[in-house]
């Protein structure tokens, strides 16, 4: 089950280009991002774009703001297989996923993490991806899946996951693009 809540860009407002100021089941503690549908056009990723498979019908962007920041605090599961006693007898493995990219040649892009957080807050692991660059894109548009998984550290309480969109060039646009975003956890080994 992906504890991120809409990942997809999927709910809320948007489907244009211009910048909102709130994001269904995120903080927005920096800049304003866009969910720009996919049908938009003007050199938006498209459907035709390389992108996921099973991609909705919009995807996150930068905005308009040199820097765009999206947050969400995620509480791991006490109980079950993916509990808190699994977690700290070192069972249980997580996915950090998304789709990640940009325009054309451009640099702008985005970059996904995770911070794993006991239960002081403390900061126990991190896991970073991306940005894709332009030279991986091929110079073209396009968003490419990334993916990181590792063991959730003893004494995780609570995920941090960021997404963060920054403009290298001295456009108007923040073309860092995101979509698919998820964070799962799997438990590992048999029940004791």
């Amino acid at each position: 089950m992906n504890l991120v809540v809409n990942g997809d860009a999927e709910s809320g407002p948007g489907g244009s280009a211009e910048p909102v100021t709130e994001v269904t089941g995120w903080a927005v503690p920096e800049g304003a991002p866009a969910l720009i549908a996919y049908s938009l056009g003007n050199g938006y990723p498209g459907i035709g774009d390389p992108g996921p498979a099973d991609r909705g019908t919009r995807f996150f962007s930068g905005g308009n703001s040199p820097r765009t920041a999206l947050v969400q605090d995620i509480a791991l599961p006490e109980r079950g297989d993916a509990g808190w006693r699994y977690i700290d007898a070192g069972r249980v493995r997580y996915t950090l996923a998304g789709w990640l990219g940009g325009y054309a040649t451009q640099e702008d892009g985005a970059r996904l993490s995770v911070e794993f957080r006991d239960a002081q807050g403390t900061p126990v692991a991190l896991s970073v991806l991306g940005p894709v660059t332009a030279g991986e894109r091929l110079s073209r548009t396009a968003l490419l899946e990334r993916t990181a998984t590792a063991t959730v550290p003893p004494g995780a309480r609570h995920a941090r996951v960021l997404l963060v969109f920054t403009r290298s060039g001295s456009g108007t646009s923040n073309d860092g693009y995101a979509d698919s975003i998820s964070l799962t956890l799997h438990a590992t080994g048999g029940r004791k």
